[in-house]
């Protein structure tokens, strides 16, 4: 699998769903929705631990979302993460992108086996140098 072709294709998509976004303004969950929406993404964030955050309304899962996303962002730990390929998988979601620290080989393993295609970068960095 081609991963920096898929990161590549990501970057392009204008639709995404972050998993794991928080209010924590120091966490990469909060960054990552935000450098997103800054770049004039449509982003939806995603966390079971939030209706809302700044006023924007969290979806408890990608069921929930109002829409189909393009790229699910995972900023949750693998163990977290592994319900979420199947729901984007259910959902005709095909992209994850992989943030550090929410992938190992069993999550990377069943993204494989999901026929997902699947990044592991940090889109934050990749944002923050285009501007």
């Amino acid at each position: 699998m081609d991963l920096s072709k898929n990161r590549d294709e990501m970057v392009e998509k204008k639709s995404w769903a972050v998993v794991g976004v928080t209010a924590k303004k120091d966490r990469f969950g909060y960054k990552i929705w935000k450098i997103l929406k800054k770049h004039g993404y449509e982003v939806y964030g995603v966390n079971p631990n939030y209706d809302e955050i700044e006023g924007e309304k969290i979806y408890h899962s990608l069921k929930d979302l109002p829409k189909k996303v393009d790229v699910v962002d995972m900023v949750v730990s693998p163990r977290h993460g592994m319900n979420t390929l199947d729901e984007a998988k259910e959902l005709g979601i095909e992209y994850i992108f992989f943030q550090p620290g929410s992938h190992d080989d069993e999550i990377t393993q069943k993204a494989e086996e999901l026929e997902l295609k699947y990044a592991k970068d940090c889109i934050y960095a990749i944002l923050k140098n285009k501007e």
